[in-house]
């Protein structure tokens, strides 16, 4: 099968997810979060990554988060003291359901509808924290190429802050007949092309717009943000899964396997 080029796979991506967003509504997740972004102190953000957003320090602070989704983590910043927050994602019908749960909020966050590979100029060095979170580098052709674009984004002395899936959990089918023997190679680089719906909570079997799925070792994504000038400041591994419900059969097993990582990284003057 003929690999698609990075600009082809981006906008198959794109399409897959709107044509996924209406089955992301369809859901009891989507009224409970229309009720609860009203609180002034609303946040979806799990443990491991409050923590980490306490110590770098969100308070006063400009912050964008780069692949927002339905926006719900980016209103989340505001609980956490932000300043300012601008979400951005190259989904229009995500970031439909991103201005709906504003409406609701008490806060005014920014949505850019926008590939990540072609930010706007007024984007550029302006916010304190990047942020990046579950899901978003399996969506990227080329992390290195990625990386450069969130530090564009940064004021010097600025920090990404992310909290991603693990790439080591790509070797595993979690739907295989044997879920805990290895699949596949931790350093493929053809992408895994998928044809089904894109959802959070269980397995669709629906069938969906084509897209492509990038694994990129833990490796890369360092080399990567020190390529594009940014000094690494943390990086951590952790037994916990922060991805679908599928990939929870992996946690607490006697040999056990690194699931998840947070990082962050500083950008350097000049």
């Amino acid at each position: 099968m003929d690999m698609p080029s990075a600009q082809e796979a981006i906008a198959s991506n794109r399409n897959a997810w709107d044509e996924s967003a209406g089955l992301h509504k369809d859901t009891a997740t989507w009224a409970a979060l229309l009720d609860s972004v009203a609180e002034p102190d609303f946040s979806c953000l799990d443990p491991t990554i409050t923590t980490l957003l306490q110590e770098v320090g969100v308070v006063g602070k400009d912050v964008v988060q780069l692949c927002c989704n339905n926006g719900r983590e980016s209103l989340s910043l505001y609980g956490l003291g932000a300043r300012s927050v601008v979400g951005v994602d190259q989904s229009r019908a995500f970031l439909e359901q991103a201005r709906e749960l504003a409406e609701v909020s008490p806060h005014s966050p920014e949505f850019i509808e926008t590939d990540i590979h072609h930010l706007p100029e007024r984007l550029q060095a302006r916010f304190d924290i990047a942020l990046v979170t579950i899901g978003v580098l399996g969506w990227m052709p080329d992390v290195a190429l990625f990386m450069r674009q969130v530090a564009s984004v940064l004021k010097p002395g600025g920090t990404l802050v992310m909290y991603e899936t693990h790439p080591f959990l790509e070797v595993f089918d979690p739907c295989g007949a044997n879920p805990m023997l290895p699949a596949s190679s931790y350093f493929q680089r053809e992408p895994f092309v998928l044809q089904e719906a894109i959802v959070y909570e269980g397995k669709d079997e629906r069938p969906g717009p084509t897209s492509y799925w990038y694994v990129h070792t833990l490796g890369s994504v360092v080399s990567g943000a020190i390529a594009a000038q940014l000094q690494i400041a943390h990086l951590q591994e952790y037994p916990h899964c922060n991805r679908e419900e599928l990939y929870e059969q992996y946690e607490h097993q006697v040999a056990q396997m690194p699931l998840c990582f947070t990082l962050t990284a500083i950008k350097r003057d000049g």
